[in-house]
C-alpha cells in the first residue's frame, strides 16, 4: 500500500487545484513577480479557457487577468505573459485535454478490469482508486465548455480541442461501482489496518518528538493517548457489515490538537515534528474509509453540476447511442441523474421542485431513448426471424418443385444470386469474420443488455426508477404494432393475411422475445401475455385496432358480404367457404381463409375473448336481419293469420301463397342468417379444438355440465351453462348469444307489442318461411351439388337458420320449441307436396333439391327427428329425391 504523507491531497481534483491557483494569484497579483516559481506555476495552471466558479457560472480567466494586471501598478509587463498564455491555451489546450482523456479512458478500463478480476486489491489500492476517480471527475467540466461564453474574438473558433470528443461520462462512473459493491471488504481491511499498523505507527512516532510525556500539557497528552487507545481497541477479526463505526470524535480531536500546537509559542509545536502530522493524516483517511465511504465517493466522483447542462448531456448521450462499442455505458447517463439531488443547498429550498423535475425529466428521456433503441433492435431481430420462418411455408416450395421438374441438367447459379437459395443457406459462411445483419443485431442487444442489467433501479430525488420497465413498455407497444402489421389489412381493397401465416409470424416473434430472458432482466412472459391479451380485445392499450377488430371486420365485410352476393358458397364437403362454381376473380380464395386449419389459427390468435367479440358481432347482424323479417311479417299479417287457420287444408294454403308479398326477400334474409350462423359454427369448432388441445382438463367439466341439462332445468340455469359452453366452443341446443340479442333487441314494431303478440309474430315468421319454400324450386341456383354437398346459392344454410332461430325465438318467449317446429314441418311438407302436383316445368325444375331441405332442417335441430318428419312427409320421397339429384347433372 502507498503510504502517502498527504493522503487527503492525493485525490484532490485537478480542476480544484487549478481554480485555487488562478484565483489565488488574482487576489495577490504582486506574487507573480516576487518569485520565478510562482510565475511558472501560474503559466502551467491554465489548461482551459474557462474556469468553473459555481454550477454553470464560468470565468474567462485570461480576459479577467489581463484587465486586472493592466490596472495594477508594477504588473503591466505581465500583460504580455497573459496574452502569451492565452495563445498557448488556444493552441494546445485541445490537444492537452484530448491526451488526458485518451489516457484516462484506457487507464480506467484497465483499472476496472483488474478490480473486477481481483477485488481484494481494492483494500491496499483504495487511495489509487480515489485518485483515478478524482482525475476522471476533472474531465467533467469539459463537457459543457462549448456552451459557455465564447473565447476572445481573436481566438480561432475551431482551435480549442475541447469542442469535440469530450471525456466519456460512462468511464467516469464505472470505477465507482467496485467501491460500492465491495464496501464490506474495504471496511474489514482498514479496520484491521488501523488496529495492527496505524496504532503501532502512531505509538512509535509519539515518543520521538515527546520523549517525556509528563512535560506535555494535559490536554495534548490526553488527546495523543486517546488516539492510540481508540485505534488499538478496534476488532481484528472479520467486521460485521451491520457494525457501525464513528470516528468523527477522533478527527475532531485531531483538529483540536492542530489548533493547540499551531499557535505561536506553543509548548509542543506541531511544525517541528512532522512525523505525527503525517501519521495522523494517514489515519484520518483510513477512518473515513470506515465510516464516511459515501462522502468520500461523493467528494471525488460527484457530477451533480451536470444538471445545469442538459443540452450537452443529451448530445453526448446521443453520441453514445450511435457508437455500438459505447452502448454498454449508456446507463451511466441515467445514473448521473441520481447525483443531481446533491445540487441542493439548505439556503435555497425553493430549488427542490425545479431540480427534481429537471432530474426526473432528464432521467426519463435517457431511459426512453435507450428503450427505443433496444426495442427497435429487438423488433428488427424479430422481423429477421419472421422472414426466415416465412421461407419455410409450404407455399414457397412450389417454385422450387417446379424449377426442379423443369430443369434438364444442373446449371451453376450465378455469382451473387441469392434468389435460389434454400432456407438455411444464410447460416453458411466461408469466413467467421463476415458479419450478417443478425450478428450486428445480436451484438447491439448484448451491449444494451449490459447497460440495462447494470442497475436494476435508480433513485432520483427519492423516486425509484426501473430501467427495465421503460424497455418493457416500449417493447409492448412496438410488438402490438408489429402483430397488427403482420395482418396487412387494407380496408380499401379488403386484403388481409391468412390467420395461419400471422400465427406463424407471431410464433417466431414470441420465440425470439422469450429468448431475451437469457441476457436481459425482463419478464418476457409478462410482456407476451400482456400483448396477446390486448390482441383479444377490440382495442389495445393505446386505443389502436387489434387483430380481433381486423379479422372481425374482414370476415363480416369481405367474406360474408360476398357470400350474400352468391360469389362465395359454403361447401360442407370441404368444411369451408369456397368460390361459387363459375365465379372467379375476387382477389382471394375463400377456402384459404375458412378451412379447418385457418379456423384453428384464428382461434389461436383471437383467443376466447376475441372469438366472443366475433360471435357478438355476428349475432348483432343476425338481430338486424330478424328485425327486418318481423317488418315483412307485419306487412303480411292478414294472409299469415288465415294461413294459420288452414294448416290442415293444403288447397286453401296453396290459394293463400300468391297473396304473400316479399316472400323471396324473406328467404334471402333467412339464408343470410344461415350463412352467418354457419360461419360462427365453424369458428366455434376451431375454438373447441384449440381449447381441447391447450386445456383439456377445463373442457371436461364443461362438457359434464352440458350433460346435466334436462328439459326440466330452470331456463336461467340452462342459459348460464350454455353460455359457458359457447365461450369454450361447445355446441348447445340453442345459441345463448342469439337469445341475448333477440331478448335485448325488442325495439321497433316488435318492441311495442305484448308478449303474446311477439310470440305470435315469431310463429308467423316460421310459417311464412315454410309457405315460401316452393318458390325456391324455380331458382336455377337451387340445384343440389354433390361436389359441394350443398347448394350453389347457400340454400343449405337455410336449415341452420330455421333450426337455431326458431329455438332462440321461442326460448325468449318461453314457448314449446318442439311444437312450433312440428307445425313448421307440417306447413312445409304440405307446401312441397302441393309443388309435386304443379305441371309447370320451370316452377318445379329443382323440386327434388328443395325436398332435401326438410332432412337438413331435421338434422340441424335437436328438437326434431326423422320419425317426426315421417309423419309429415313420406321418407320414400326423400330417398327418391337423393337418387335424382345424384343421377342428374345440375341444370
Amino acid at each position: 500500500m502507498a503510504l502517502r504523507i498527504s493522503a487527503a491531497c492525493e485525490y484532490l481534483s485537478l480542476e480544484v487545484m487549478e481554480r485555487w491557483i488562478l484565483l489565488g494569484f488574482l487576489l495577490c497579483p504582486s506574487a507573480l513577480g516576487a518569485a520565478a516559481p510562482c510565475l511558472q506555476l501560474w503559466r502551467a495552471a491554465p489548461g482551459s479557457l474557462r474556469v468553473t466558479l459555481l454550477r454553470e457560472e464560468a470565468l474567462a480567466v485570461h480576459h479577467v487577468t489581463e484587465e486586472l494586471l493592466a490596472g495594477v501598478k508594477g504588473c503591466g509587463k505581465r500583460v504580455a505573459d497573459v496574452k502569451e498564455c492565452r495563445e498557448h491555451a488556444v493552441a494546445h489546450s485541445g490537444a492537452l485535454h484530448r491526451g488526458r482523456r485518451l489516457f484516462l479512458v484506457g487507464a480506467m478500463r484497465e483499472l476496472e478490469a483488474v478490480l473486477s478480476d481481483e477485488p481484494g486489491l481494492l483494500g491496499p489500492k483504495a487511495l489509487l482508486v480515489f485518485r483515478a476517480l478524482s482525475l476522471c471527475r476533472g474531465r467533467a467540466p469539459l463537457v459543457p465548455a462549448p456552451f459557455r461564453p465564447r473565447p476572445p474574438a481573436e481566438a480561432p473558433r475551431g482551435a480549442p480541442g475541447e469542442r469535440r470528443g469530450r471525456a466519456p461520462v460512462p468511464d467516469r462512473a464505472a470505477p465507482r461501482a467496485p467501491c460500492g459493491a465491495t464496501a464490506g471488504l474495504l471496511r474489514g481491511y482498514h479496520a484491521r489496518f488501523l488496529a495492527r499498523f496505524d496504532a503501532l505507527l502512531l505509538s512509535d512516532v509519539i515518543p520521538h518528538p515527546y520523549p517525556n510525556l509528563s512535560v506535555c500539557p494535559e490536554e495534548e497528552s490526553v488527546i495523543l493517548s486517546s488516539f492510540v487507545s481508540s485505534l488499538s481497541a478496534l476488532p481484528v477479526k472479520d467486521v460485521d457489515e451491520k457494525e457501525h463505526f464513528d470516528f468523527a470524535p477522533l478527527r475532531l480531536d485531531w483538529f483540536r490538537l492542530q489548533a493547540y500546537t499551531s499557535v505561536s509559542k506553543a509548548a509542543l509545536p506541531l511544525g517541528s515534528h512532522p512525523d505525527v502530522a503525517h501519521a495522523m493524516n494517514l489515519i484520518v483517511f483510513h477512518t473515513k474509509l470506515l465510516d464516511s465511504l459515501e462522502e468520500l465517493l461523493e467528494e471525488v466522483s460527484d457530477l451533480s453540476d451536470l444538471c445545469f447542462y442538459p443540452r450537452p448531456m443529451e448530445k453526448l448521450f446521443l453520441t453514445t447511442l450511435e457508437d455500438p462499442s459505447a452502448l454498454r455505458y449508456s446507463i451511466a447517463f441515467p445514473l448521473l441523474c441520481s447525483h443531481f439531488s446533491r445540487c441542493l443547498h439548505p439556503m435555497c429550498p425553493e430549488e427542490y421542485s425545479q431540480l427534481e423535475a429537471a432530474a426526473l425529466g432528464m432521467c426519463g428521456r435517457f431511459l426512453q431513448a435507450m428503450a427505443r433503441k433496444g426495442s427497435a433492435c429487438v423488433m428488427d431481430a424479430c422481423a429477421e426471424q419472421h422472414r426466415l420462418s416465412e421461407r419455410l411455408l409450404p407455399k414457397h416450395c412450389a417454385a422450387t418443385i417446379s424449377k426442379a421438374r423443369s430443369r434438364k441438367g444442373p446449371k451453376p447459379a450465378k455469382r451473387g444470386d441469392t434468389r435460389g437459395d434454400k432456407p438455411g443457406a444464410e447460416s453458411q459462411r466461408r469466413d467467421r469474420s463476415l458479419s450478417t445483419n443478425m450478428d450486428k443485431l445480436h451484438q447491439t442487444l448484448v451491449e444494451l443488455s449490459l447497460s440495462f442489467n447494470h442497475a436494476p433501479t435508480i433513485t432520483v430525488f427519492e423516486h425509484t426508477v426501473t430501467p427495465s420497465e421503460y424497455l418493457s413498455s416500449d417493447l409492448e407497444t412496438r410488438l402490438s404494432r408489429a402483430i397488427v402489421a403482420m395482418a396487412g389489412y387494407d380496408q380499401a381493397t379488403q386484403e388481409v393475411a391468412r390467420p395461419s401465416e400471422v400465427l406463424m409470424g407471431l410464433s417466431s416473434y414470441v420465440t425470439f422475445i422469450h429468448s431475451l430472458g437469457r441476457f436481459l432482466a425482463l419478464d418476457t412472459g409478462r410482456i407476451v401475455r400482456s400483448v396477446l391479451l390486448q390482441q383479444t380485445q377490440p382495442r389495445d392499450g393505446a386505443g389502436e385496432p387489434t387483430l380481433t377488430t381486423i379479422y372481425t371486420n374482414w370476415y363480416l365485410e369481405a367474406l360474408l358480404r360476398r357470400a350474400e352476393q352468391r360469389a362465395v358458397v359454403l361447401a360442407p364437403s370441404l368444411q369451408a367457404f369456397t368460390a361459387a362454381p363459375g365465379e372467379g376473380g375476387h382477389g382471394f380464395s375463400a377456402a384459404e381463409f375458412t378451412d379447418v386449419c385457418e379456423m384453428r389459427a384464428l382461434a389461436e390468435l383471437l383467443g376466447p375473448y376475441g372469438m366472443k367479440f366475433l360471435s357478438d358481432n355476428l349475432m348483432w347482424h343476425v338481430g338486424a336481419q330478424v328485425t327486418e323479417l318481423q317488418k315483412l311479417v307485419t306487412e303480411n299479417m292478414d294472409a299469415l293469420l288465415q294461413l294459420c287457420s288452414c294448416v290442415c287444408k293444403p288447397e286453401e294454403m296453396g290459394a293463400l301463397l300468391p297473396r304473400l308479398t316479399s316472400a323471396e326477400n324473406v328467404l334471402k334474409r333467412m339464408t343470410i342468417i344461415g350463412e352467418i350462423l354457419s360461419f360462427r359454427a365453424m369458428a366455434q369448432q376451431g375454438l373447441r379444438e384449440v381449447l381441447s388441445h391447450h386445456c383439456p382438463f377445463l373442457m371436461g367439466p364443461i362438457e359434464g355440465l352440458m350433460d346435466t341439462v334436462t328439459p326440466d332445468t330452470d331456463i336461467q340455469v340452462t342459459l348460464s351453462i350454455f353460455e359457458l359452453a359457447s365461450a369454450a366452443g361447445i355446441h348447445a341446443r340453442w345459441t345463448p348469444a342469439l337469445v341475448n340479442v333477440l331478448a335485448g333487441g325488442k325495439t321497433g314494431t316488435a318492441g311495442r307489442l305484448l308478449p303474446e303478440e311477439q310470440s305470435r309474430l315469431s310463429r308467423l315468421l316460421l310459417l311464412f318461411v315454410a309457405a315460401a319454400l316452393p318458390l325456391l324450386a324455380s331458382d336455377p341456383a337451387s340445384a343440389y351439388s354433390p361436389e359441394l354437398d350443398g347448394y350453389r346459392n347457400n340454400l343449405h344454410c337455410l336449415a341452420k337458420a330455421i333450426a337455431q332461430l326458431s329455438a332462440a325465438l321461442f326460448t325468449v318467449h318461453n314457448k314449446n320449441i318442439e311444437e312450433h317446429l312440428k307445425e313448421f314441418l307440417l306447413v312445409a311438407s304440405s307446401s312441397l307436396l302441393q309443388l309435386g302436383q304443379d305441371t309447370e316445368r320451370l316452377r318445379v325444375r329443382n323440386r327434388d333439391s328443395i325436398v332435401l331441405l326438410l332432412q337438413l332442417i331435421v338434422a340441424e335441430s335437436p328438437f326434431l327427428s326423422l320419425d317426426v318428419l315421417e309423419r309429415c312427409f313420406p321418407y320414400v320421397l326423400l330417398r327418391n329425391a337423393y337418387r335424382e339429384v345424384r343421377r342428374e347433372p345440375p341444370r
